[in-house]
């Protein structure tokens, strides 16, 4: 066991006042309860889905993020490059494919535009053509 060594009065000085006001010192536990209250964003890829199992699955995971309380959602949509929506005379080359039909359904959805804040491209870094932001009211 070390010996104690005594402290100047100074020093004792510069503990009290650092211990009452702990600048400079990272709260981990003050951060987790910001995370957990202000949860930022849920992703979720729609490659593979239909058009109508595209929307039920929307419709579910907005209603689902509003309650948990999110403030923005990433669909990854794809940019619609491999649809075989060029064969088929009769579909729409534009509004089948979920970059463009998915913002459509959400804005046309008074269920689902109540809760809407704003939808929009997203930025490069989280997808660019090939996904959508989702903006929550709170």
């Amino acid at each position: 066991m070390k010996k104690k060594i005594n402290l100047s009065e100074e020093d004792k000085k510069i503990w009290k006042e650092f211990t009452n006001n702990p600048r400079g010192i990272f709260d981990k536990d003050i951060q987790k309860k910001i995370k957990e209250n202000n949860k930022q964003r849920f992703k979720f890829d729609l490659h593979g889905f239909s058009l109508e199992q595209a929307n039920k699955v929307t419709k579910k995971i907005v209603i689902s993020c509003f309650e948990k309380r999110f403030n923005e959602i990433l669909l990854v949509t794809g940019k619609g490059l491999h649809s075989d929506v060029d064969r088929d005379v009769y579909k729409s080359k534009n509004l089948n494919k979920l970059r463009y039909s998915i913002p459509e359904y959400l804005t046309s959805s008074k269920e689902l535009s109540e809760k809407i804040k704003s939808v929009s491209p997203a930025n490069q870094a989280d997808g660019g053509d090939g996904a959508i932001i989702i903006k929550l009211k709170n």
